[in-house]
């Protein structure tokens, strides 16, 4: 176990510890969260819902955020999220949810992102995407799944992404078609001079505009948005991008996310999830849009980008078990590869993943956990500590 991981570790079992000696003396933890919460919840319609009951009594949740991933060290910010349902909306429409997060961390980056899931009434319309503007120094080894540890460099560069798309409900409840628009801009690049990108340098290295359409199809039968405990959610996009609408390179991208939860015993509330995805670049892929293997997300214990080609393939199971009051834990495993091409997958190549994590539930009404992550990979391992699951 790396040094700084053990003083990581150590921090948030030292959170962790006052939390279980309280319940001991029979303080009211919960009522003491919800205080805490609500000091830092503000509610937008409480005068109308005063007036009408029927009305859904919107949140937006305030609070200071405490981060952790070895792509950007410890970072600290302000987190919002809101959450609503349009009006006319009951118990058949699903909580819309838009989170926004500005945060800055010990390696200088600085990241300001919002992914949002708005369902209009009885979800007739679903609005998802994501916005984001980072400052994002970050690790690069090379191309391909064979690239070594000792040729890793670093590069920085700005982000702006915005990524709207809109979806239909059509022929079942679940089911969504349609599609919306991805700008991609990556500017301000900076590379190791000497280095591997410098020498190499491909498409786009230096910078990008990836600006493009594309369609759009999901099945969404969670229970929970937040933090599923059954149903089945199956995201695919394939975008089509060039110089049309100010792009720098013609190409199309692929990928799709697969979801499946339920729960293995009916008298307890452990829950089991497998998730699967992929995303393929085809034609001419500018740098920043090829595919990364590792994250907090999926092929924990992997730093984000440690391979790095066009296409990429994984999938992971974790189990999900509650402790004690809001003090649960989690088990996983998993397996990915990135490849040139696509017939170049092959199940001897799949890299393992596997861990542990400790959760917090920090909202009973909506499921929201703190989590921490410790991810082991092929002669690595990573702690990931950030709010809500992984997937």
């Amino acid at each position: 176990m790396h040094k700084n991981h053990f003083l990581t570790f150590a921090l948030l079992w030292g959170l962790l510890l006052p939390i279980c000696s309280w319940s001991q003396e029979k303080i009211d933890l919960d009522q003491e969260l919800e205080k805490f919460k609500n000091f830092f919840t503000v509610f937008p319609n409480k005068k109308a819902v005063e007036k009408d009951s029927t009305l859904y009594p919107s949140k937006l949740i305030m609070a200071p955020i405490i981060g952790y991933a070895p792509e950007t060290d410890f970072s600290l910010g302000i987190g919002a999220k809101y959450l609503f349902k349009c009006k006319g909306s009951g118990a058949e429409t699903r909580t819309s949810n838009m989170p926004i997060t500005v945060q800055y961390t010990l390696n200088h980056q600085f990241i300001l992102y919002s992914g949002f899931e708005i369902f209009t009434n009885q979800e007739k319309w679903v609005i998802t995407g994501n916005f984001a503007f980072k400052n994002f120094p970050r690790l690069f080894y090379g191309f391909g799944r064979n690239t070594l540890e000792e040729d890793v460099e670093q590069l920085s560069f700005h982000q702006f992404r915005f990524e709207p798309i809109i979806l239909k409900q059509m022929f079942l409840k679940s089911l969504f078609i349609g599609g919306g628009i991805r700008l991609n801009h990556i500017f301000d690049v900076d590379i190791k001079k000497g280095g591997i990108l410098d020498k190499i340098k491909p498409l786009g290295y230096l910078g990008s505009n990836s600006n493009g359409i594309q369609a759009a199809i999901m099945y969404d039968g969670r229970d929970n948005i937040l933090n599923a405990s059954s149903g089945l959610y199956a995201m695919l996009t394939h975008g089509f991008y060039g110089k049309v609408l100010g792009g720098t390179q013609k190409f199309q991208l692929s990928r799709f996310d697969v979801r499946y939860f339920f729960k293995p015993f009916k008298k307890l509330d452990d829950v089991i999830g497998f998730q699967m995805m992929g995303r393929f670049s085809h034609q001419n892929t500018p740098f920043s849009e090829l595919s990364l293997f590792g994250g907090e997300e999926i092929l924990r214990g992997y730093i984000e980008g440690r391979y790095m080609d066009r296409h990429i393939m994984a999938t992971q199971m974790e189990y999900r078990k509650n402790i004690y009051g809001r003090i649960g834990m989690v088990a996983f495993g998993g397996v990915g590869d990135t490849t040139n091409k696509l017939n170049q997958f092959k199940l001897n190549h799949l890299r393992p993943t596997v861990g542990l994590g400790l959760r917090f539930l920090l909202d009973k009404e909506e499921k929201l956990n703190a989590r921490l992550d410790w991810g082991f990979g092929e002669k690595t391992d990573n702690l990931y500590l950030n709010i809500a699951e992984s997937f």
